[in-house]
């Protein structure tokens, strides 16, 4: 199943890339899903089936099913139970939907589906969710603390309703499960971002933003969209001034990017499949780039040391920031910040230092005596 993401600046018309490049592979005789709140379907879309999150019906949905499941302990606890007509979705409600549509997109009868993610900054905030809640709840209810779970059916015959402790973890649980299938997919091989800008003074920098935080997440960026170009060949001096800084722009996205798809302002909102026909990016015809990589060096032999490379396109020596605290690197980039997972051969080795080189981080480990196999 191929999951393509496509996200870009607010306003620079990512939906309705999103909807084009939906159409376009449907036409080309896939079956397509679109994932997206806003887009409308087209009339012609053939084998394209648009999927809308709906965040008030999913929270209403997802409060009704826990609050089911722990019945018994709320009345144990002489809570009144919430119905459906007085609920209204908290903020952040979104992002779960979007979330679960995401899981729910790499299931089904179709061969691609096309996401329109939030714009950028709130897009490169949902796709490291999954991970950020999941290692929250390893630290607050870690697995371990199950081990006497097989004592809490025992205990709950006893009191007659079921122990608040098991249906904490049951719970727990079943959060891990949906947040793991969400994140696998975005994690997945064959899953790829499309970024969608306007030239302007703020593409370039969308671009660097885009591609360091996707790199920190370990995603790829596939293609960059330069949408609403307009005509550079106007007679009229305020329209060509317009349109010459707007490729001007577009000149330096060309040498930031490399390779950049350029989509026509058509002088009017999009109405219809035809006018999406006209808005979808042309595919690659490269094979598709990996995505970046975490990958060890062993140089032990050499210089005595394992190398942790981390591809960090764009950053600066000024913005980062490395933090070991235990089986984990706290990097921190700019306005991004992950908790890398050591390798294994790594946890057992002290960091000795740091470099980076042309979006290169090699971090330096040099193993522990005490911890590293002693070689006859």
């Amino acid at each position: 199943m191929r999951i393509i993401l496509v996200t870009g600046l607010g306003g620079a018309g990512r939906t309705t890339v999103a909807a084009a490049t939906a159409l376009a592979e449907a036409r080309a005789g896939r079956r397509v899903l679109l994932v997206s709140e806003d887009a409308d379907p087209p009339v012609d879309g053939g084998s394209l089936r648009v999927l809308r999150p709906d965040p008030a019906a999913d929270f209403r949905r997802e409060f009704l099913a826990l609050q089911a499941r722990s019945g018994a302990a709320l009345d144990l606890l002489g809570a009144t139970p919430f119905e459906d007509a007085e609920l209204t979705e908290l903020p952040g409600s979104r992002h779960f939907a979007l979330l679960r549509a995401l899981r729910d997109a790499a299931h089904g009868d179709h061969d691609l589906a096309v996401v329109d993610l939030p714009p950028l900054p709130e897009a490169l905030a949902l796709l490291a969710l999954p991970e950020q809640l999941r290692r929250y709840l390893r630290r607050l209810l870690p697995p371990e603390r199950q081990a006497a779970r097989a004592l809490r059916p025992m205990l709950a015959q006893l009191a007659g309703v079921p122990m608040p402790a098991q249906w904490l973890y049951e719970t727990t649980a079943r959060w891990e499960a949906e947040l793991a299938a969400a994140q696998a997919v975005a994690d997945a091989s064959t899953t790829r971002v499309h970024l969608v800008l306007e030239p302007g003074p703020a593409a370039t920098r969308a671009l660097r933003t885009a591609r360091l935080g996707l790199a920190l997440q370990g995603l790829a960026l596939d293609a960059v969209v330069a949408n609403r170009l307009l005509p550079a060949d106007s007679e009229d001096p305020w329209f060509a001034g317009l349109a010459a800084e707007q490729h001007r722009n577009l000149a330096e996205l060309r040498t930031a990017a490399g390779v950049v798809h350029e989509l026509p302002h058509l002088g009017r909102a999009p109405r219809g499949a035809e006018d999406l026909a006209l808005l979808a990016p042309v595919p690659p015809a490269a094979p598709l780039a990996p995505a970046p990589g975490h990958e060890v060096e062993d140089r032990r032999e050499e210089d005595g040391v394992l190398v942790w490379h981390i591809a960090l396109p764009g950053a600066v020596k000024e913005e980062l920031a490395l933090v070991r605290r235990g089986d984990e690197l706290l990097l921190t980039v700019g306005p991004f910040r992950r908790h890398l997972p050591l390798p294994p051969a790594l946890r057992r080795c002290t960091v000795t230092g740091a470099g980076l080189v042309d979006g290169d981080l090699r971090v330096r480990f040099t193993p522990d005596p005490g911890l590293w196999p002693r070689t006859p």
